[in-house]
């Protein structure tokens, strides 16, 4: 198995180029940030913007210089993902439910608790998959959402088992983190956490719940943004990966937004 963080993607023998990926994610605590998308594409300069807690039918076809590439459409709280278009065109999209905790089925706040999204990235002239994913409250258990995060990551690598890898969103997992990276990494994944807590409404829950995990890439850094309107903060990922240096590609069609 490679080593978290630096997860080779190609031999040592084929010519590379290193290309930087920056992917925010934002819960818009029931999409009241919905407004601060633009200001946030922008400072950030993100190249993927990954949303939870969103309503679909509202959100702005491109924020930010970003193009809407998909979102849920049976939730109340849904996810969506912004791409740079100029940058990526995407070859196929997952919306996936995953295993309801009690909370889910009598508020039912949300079916489809993933995107993953298989990018072409022109710049590169490489494949790598961004997934937005919203693990069930903290009313659950922990170890029901270790279950959701294994079948994401399933959901993800069946749009790939090659293609480099990122999921970000909010995990709801801010205790207990050392048996959490111990079933990530022995899945292939990492877990990389940002370097300021990302909660704010009380208190007593303040931690980590908005990280992401990868596969086949550098994580360069994560970074905590400043907070707005929601009671989580959003997080940048810096995140390098390897692409082979060939002069031509095939050539990849846009799939329309979900």
């Amino acid at each position: 198995m490679a080593a978290p963080y630096e997860q080779a993607t190609t031999d040592s023998t084929t010519e590379v180029q290193q290309t930087t990926l920056r992917v925010v994610s934002y819960n818009l605590r029931e999409h009241t940030a919905n407004g601060e998308l633009a200001a946030l594409a922008e400072s950030s300069q993100a190249d993927v913007l990954c949303v939870q807690e969103c309503d679909s039918t509202d959100l702005a076809s491109t924020v930010g210089g970003l193009g809407l590439a998909a979102s849920t459409q049976a939730n109340r709280l849904g996810l969506a993902i912004y791409k740079r278009d100029d940058r990526f065109e995407v070859r196929d999209v997952g919306i996936h439910s995953l295993q309801k905790s009690l909370h889910d089925r009598v508020l039912s706040p949300a079916h489809e608790r993933l995107i993953a999204m298989h990018l072409y990235d022109r710049q590169a002239q490489a494949e790598v998959i961004v997934a937005s994913f919203h693990a069930s409250p903290l009313t659950a258990t922990n170890s029901l959402r270790r279950k959701q995060i294994e079948a994401a990551h399933d959901f993800v690598r069946d749009l790939s088992s090659e293609a480099p890898a990122i999921m970000v969103g909010d995990f709801n997992y801010p205790w207990f983190q050392t048996n959490l990276r111990r079933k990530i990494e022995e899945s292939g994944f990492a877990l990389s956490l940002s370097d300021q807590p990302t909660y704010l409404r009380y208190r007593k829950f303040t931690g980590h719940f908005d990280f992401a995990t990868s596969v086949g890439l550098h994580i360069a850094g994560v970074e905590t943004l400043p907070a707005g309107i929601s009671d989580h903060r959003p997080i940048l990922v810096r995140a390098n990966y390897e692409a082979p240096a060939v002069a031509d590609a095939p050539a990849a069609t846009d799939a329309p937004a979900v």
